[in-house]
């Protein structure tokens, strides 16, 4: 998740203390030290479950690697507060990703799936390997961001990593399923994109009407399966 928003750092003494830093006076990002990996996007998720409960605190917000505090009222003591997180982050165990498993399948290639053949000259695998390769994987849920019910999904086989595009497509139907960067994800809404379309799937990801409106939680695990391909 990208906060776009000036924050002033309040960085832990230990090297491997999350940074924590002011949103505004309501708001504030602690996010995970070092390189991503599930470890400590496992201790994300288990710090926003203790302080979701926690006084004062409206919201705890998952990101990649981040975890972002809304408070009902300005917080009295910044530094307290800081120093309570710090202890916590280090005192917590990662939470696995022990939920439910999503099966979806996927017309991979076609009309929707348009930019295979870009994922293919540049990871030089045949189209038939590229969506072998994504199909045989099994991926975590981070995050919803992005929009209501996009889950970040991390797993992806560093052979078929792709960047994002620096010119987003337009207008990218609802159920793409995209590569952006060592990441994989299926389009929750219509909408411009930067991700790569390399397929497309039924399911609604995000129904309000729902009890559970997003299809995927953070510590879902999520599989693709071959619907149909088109080359």
């Amino acid at each position: 998740m990208s906060i776009n928003h000036r924050a002033s750092p309040f960085v832990g003494v230990l090297e491997k203390d999350p940074k924590i830093s002011l949103i505004g006076t309501l708001a504030m990002l602690v996010e995970a030290p070092g390189a991503f990996d599930l470890v400590q996007q496992g201790r994300i998720w288990a710090l926003a479950d203790v302080v979701s409960s926690w006084p004062n605190v409206e919201e705890a917000v998952v990101g990649v690697t981040n975890v972002m505090l809304t408070f009902e009222q300005p917080p009295d003591d910044i530094g307290a507060l800081t120093a309570e997180l710090i202890e916590l982050w280090h005192r917590l165990s990662p939470r696995n990703s022990d939920g439910k498993l999503i099966e979806i399948p996927v017309i991979y290639g076609g009309e929707l799936g348009f930019d295979l053949p870009a994922l293919v000259a540049r990871s030089g695998l045949s189209a038939r390997d590229v969506i072998r390769i994504h199909s045989e994987g099994e991926y975590t849920v981070c995050a919803i961001a992005s929009s209501p019910g996009f889950g970040y999904l991390h797993g992806l086989d560093r052979r078929i990593f792709m960047p994002r595009k620096t010119v987003p497509s337009l207008n990218m139907r609802a159920g793409s399923v995209t590569i952006g960067g060592m990441q994989t994800g299926v389009a929750a809404l219509s909408s411009p994109n930067g991700w790569n379309a390399i397929g497309w799937a039924s399911v609604q990801m995000f129904d309000p009407q729902r009890q559970q409106p997003s299809l995927m939680l953070p510590g879902d695990r999520v599989r693709f399966r071959i619907d149909r391909i088109e080359l």
